[in-house]
């Protein structure tokens, strides 16, 4: 891993450099179920569906139920979150009867450029590091290959999501007229070139997906009339649980290039916490003997996966509004998540475990956390949370959400 690559001007020791946690995705025992939950009551919006029916072997069809996996959006990514049929999935990629507690259908990571995709699929070819496909997601439009960690989890590196604007369509199905299954050849045209080519072919840019029909906006969002009284405003972090911590510490700090915040003892365990920009951590990783002293029940390697939301006040009304629906925090150990300021865990349908939250520490550039004994501390009941806090200084700081709050 010492050899040098040059990126964008810039020597690297991978040709590659990860900029974000850009999606996530989950494999449920129903969607529809999954997305009343995601969609109805969390606000992720739908913006493309996809029929995994053809690549189910005709002799498991009668058994996998609904076919159906929904590509969801949280801003103006094509896909931020994605729910896809656990059963469907199980039956199509043998992968998943290599690793039966794998509920993750992907973690994926955001390059900048497209010749970092086609670099990168060559230097784990000659790593010889496992990638199961390669070329170019429909829906979506984005550029990846798809690696693979010890534990099995799949992950994508990838350049260049669809975007959907003001009009809110996605991208119609028939402007890909070309299916990619390995990187292509550079420098490749641009995605204006390939949307005007469509358009003088006679496709409309209106035959994309839209949302049929919304909630009655009836809460006062920071100014903006909205569904729910709050907004997602990035998905992240990822938490895994493992049998073997250093081969996957090791595979997403030599390999993906992604830093090591810290270590920290929870009750008594080991756990990493990765970062790919600024935020503490978008990765942590837990060994698999935690998960019962945490008293967790569920078999699959997903621990729980994280959601930040526009604000301190956001995340308090959120709770209010889920527990009206019968959502109520579960109770878990706050050293779980060094460097993240009030939050709440909750359960979906699945039993996933889902943390929202509002803020998270901010690493500069010596690279050094917060020292814990100056971090914010506050009751894990948000009943006795006050009104009003103080911030800290890099509360505001991060990621930040573009465009409009719908």
């Amino acid at each position: 891993m010492a050899t040098q690559h040059v990126v964008a001007g810039v020597h690297l020791a991978r040709p590659f450099q990860v900029r974000r946690l850009g999606h996530f995705g989950i494999n449920v025992a129903s969607v529809d179920r999954a997305y009343e939950f995601y969609g109805r009551l969390l606000g992720f919006e739908i913006s493309d569906e996809l029929d995994f029916g053809p690549r189910v072997p005709d002799a498991l069809k009668a058994q996998v139920g609904p076919t159906r996996g929904l590509f969801t959006r949280h801003g103006t990514d094509h896909h931020s979150f994605v729910l896809f049929p656990q059963a469907a999935m199980a039956a199509s990629n043998p992968h998943y009867s290599k690793f039966p507690r794998l509920n993750i259908n992907q973690i994926t990571w955001q390059v900048s450029s497209l010749r970092e995709v086609v670099d990168c699929f060559d230097w784990f070819q000659a790593q010889g590091l496992p990638v199961l496909r390669s070329g170019r997601d429909t829906p979506g439009s984005n550029w990846h290959l798809y690696p693979v960690d010890p534990a099995g989890h799949i992950n994508e590196l990838y350049y260049g999501i669809e975007q959907i604007g003001w009009s809110g369509y996605s991208k119609p199905m028939s402007m890909h007229g070309i299916r990619y299954t390995q990187p292509p050849q550079i420098p490749h045209r641009s995605e204006f070139a390939e949307v005007n080519q469509g358009v003088s072919q006679g496709v409309s840019l209106t035959d994309g997906y839209r949302r049929h029909s919304q909630p009655e906006e009836v809460f006062d969002v920071e100014g903006v009339l909205l569904a729910r009284p709050f907004k997602i405003s990035k998905v992240g972090p990822v938490r895994l649980f493992v049998d073997d911590v250093a081969a996957v510490a090791d595979f997403y700090q030599r390999v993906m290039g992604l830093a090591v915040t810290e270590q920290v003892d929870v009750l008594g365990h080991r756990c990493w916490f990765f970062r790919t920009n600024t935020e503490h951590h978008a990765l942590a990783i837990y060994p698999e003997a935690l998960r019962g002293a945490l008293g967790l029940h569920s078999t699959h390697s997903l621990m729980g996966f994280g959601v930040q939301l526009g604000s301190y006040a956001q995340l308090r009304h959120a709770v209010d509004f889920l527990g009206q629906a019968g959502i109520h925090p579960v109770d878990l150990p706050q050293a779980l998540s060094p460097g993240v300021g009030h939050h709440v865990w909750v359960q979906d349908p699945d039993g996933n475990l889902l943390q929202l939250y509002w803020e998270m520490e901010q690493i500069g550039w010596d690279g050094k956390p917060r020292p814990a004994a100056q971090r914010r501390v506050w009751h894990n009941n948000p009943s006795t949370w006050p009104e009003v806090i103080d911030p800290q200084s890099d509360s505001f700081m991060g990621e930040v959400f573009l465009g409009p709050l719908n």
